[in-house]
């Protein structure tokens, strides 16, 4: 008799900080990879994307993207993935934007899809707040640099004056 393994949706628990670590910057978008995706979902990136291709009228440009030869050699080296040739990808990889992942759900179908987009909208969210935090931060610095250039300016100007009252008594 042969014995045949149970399938489980049970993995380790997804947290929004392992989610956050998968959503990158392309395009000046923030989007998340096929492959990830379809880790999270539990499916083969294949078939997932032929879910997409299937429902392809609900993936407009602003949803989805292909990325580009140039952008996946750049994703490579800065995400450490394979390289090409050694057991990759036959088909280039596709990016979903907040709104493609969360057409996602739709075309999947599962609770498995449903939990996962629970937690990539909450991480979605927390990364566009911490990029608001950092840029209020660094329009800080900005003005505290200026203002600094400023007092070094007068602090010169002082310095110059008072070398200037030294020499003259």
């Amino acid at each position: 008799m042969i014995k045949k393994e149970l399938e489980t949706s049970v993995v380790l628990p997804v947290t929004t900080e392992f989610v956050e670590r998968r959503i990158y910057i392309i395009r000046g978008k923030k989007v998340m990879l096929d492959s990830d995706l379809a880790e999270l979902y539990q499916v083969e990136t294949g078939q997932m994307i032929r879910a997409v291709k299937r429902n392809i009228n609900r993936f407009p440009d602003d949803f989805m993207f292909k990325i580009a030869t140039s952008e996946a050699t750049a994703l490579r080296c800065q995400i450490g993935t394979s390289n090409v040739g050694r057991g990759g990808r036959r088909y280039g990889s596709y990016a979903f934007t907040e709104l493609g992942v969360a057409m996602l759900c739709s075309v999947l179908r599962s609770d498995r899809a449903v939990q996962m987009n629970i937690y990539i909208m909450r991480a979605f969210v927390k990364l566009r707040e911490l990029l608001a935090t950092h840029k209020d931060l660094a329009e800080k610095i900005l003005a505290l640099d200026k203002e600094q250039n400023e007092q070094g300016k007068d602090i010169t100007a002082i310095s110059i004056a008072v070398t200037q009252l030294i020499k003259d008594h």
